[in-house]
């Protein structure tokens, strides 16, 4: 019989081999995101595998200031290809200047800015299309939608237009970006040719799982990104098993940005209140750990403690019917869900297998 010294023990050291095993994994794992000499995958006919070292070209939205600068610049540092799009000319050359001069290899690397508005519709693919063109015809390797705003007040005193713009920004944008380069990406020549390995990298928040009042215009946006996002993440496995194209999403808290200063000037009293405690973070520090997370091969990311809480709380911060047992079934379905996950996946990917590209596929009337 176990003393109670020994099950105390016994979960102790259950509970920090479930913290260690993730770290283990992230030493041992190697860099997933590499982005100054790219290592080529065989394409989905098994050709020879060819090794290549240039630099992959990141296309990144929302670069001209904030967290989209931040990236910008420590991904110049590690070698890539970078391509900023704002709508701001000005910031855009001020911005790129600070890119080049952080270049690793300035000899080889190259930068462009591409001035856009995002919000209206097809501007997205007319980005691609310029940046496919100064990128010797191929779409960038990386895509990291950034680009957004928020204007937070109560829904009920928030013009329609204004809530309209805000889907058109924070959600749109970034959904006409994902499915014009997924086309590219996912083009069966595209895949039949093999090359690197694609990332298509989205910018939520932590309202996405949990949003207060005052975000109302806001926060609906941003979670549809992340239910697109997780949608997408499992549809990639139809294509090669999900080694061509892999989606991320990154969800950072309050930032001392620009952006953060412009939405804090109307922003309802009651929402500074909520939120006059929570972690303050730079656009550097952001964009650091959202590189180091992705380098170790996360899915969605978060940005501190309070980030992880609230994506831990699968229910938010929402009332529930019976707290006792609606806790207690998260708990058990937490451990449910390794198991029911993998499952999933495997038979989506058992279906790509056997079936083949999804441009194949019989089309209903």
């Amino acid at each position: 019989m176990f003393s109670t010294y020994s099950y105390w023990t016994f979960a102790l050291l259950l509970f920090s081999t479930i913290i260690l095993i993730p770290i283990i994994m992230g030493l041992f794992g190697g860099n997933k995101f590499p982005v100054e000499g790219k290592v080529s995958r065989p394409g989905t006919a098994g050709q020879i595998q060819v090794i290549t070292k240039h630099a992959q070209t990141v296309l990144l939205t929302g670069g001209s200031e904030g967290m989209g600068k931040a990236v910008a610049i420590q991904l110049s540092q590690k070698g890539a290809n970078v391509i900023i799009v704002s709508r701001n000319v000005e910031k855009l050359e001020i911005a790129l200047k600070e890119v080049q001069a952080a270049a690793k290899n300035p000899s080889s690397q190259r930068f462009k800015y591409i001035s856009a508005d995002l919000s209206q519709s097809s501007a997205s693919l007319r980005v691609l299309a310029e940046a496919r063109t100064w990128n010797h015809g191929n779409p960038p390797d990386i895509v990291w939608c950034i680009a957004g705003t928020s204007l937070p007040n109560f829904y009920v005193e928030t013009p329609m237009e204004t809530l309209r713009s805000q889907m058109d920004l924070n959600f749109w944008a970034a959904a006409e970006m994902a499915h014009g380069v997924l086309r590219e990406w996912l083009d069966p020549e595209a895949l039949e040719m093999g090359g690197s390995q694609k990332h298509l990298i989205f910018t939520a928040t932590v309202c996405a799982f949990y949003a207060p009042v005052g975000y109302s215009p806001y926060a609906p946006a941003k979670a549809a990104i992340r239910n697109l996002s997780d949608t997408l993440q499992q549809e990639m496995l139809l294509y090669g098993g999900g080694e061509a194209v892999k989606i991320h999403t990154v969800c950072p808290g309050t930032i001392t940005s620009p952006g953060f200063e412009r939405e804090n000037l109307n922003k309802p009293a009651i929402t500074k209140e909520l939120e006059e405690s929570d972690p303050v973070q730079s656009p550097e520090e952001v964009a650091a750990i959202a590189i180091k997370a992705l380098e170790a091969g996360e899915y969605l990311i978060t940005m501190n403690w309070l980030g992880r809480a609230m994506k831990a709380q699968a229910w938010g911060g929402m009332p529930r019917s019976n707290w006792v047992l609606d806790t207690l079934y998260t708990l058990i379905t937490s451990f449910v869900w390794m198991i029911v996950q993998p499952m999933l996946d495997g038979q989506v990917k058992a279906h790509g297998k056997k079936y083949g590209h999804p441009s194949t596929y019989a089309k209903k009337a």
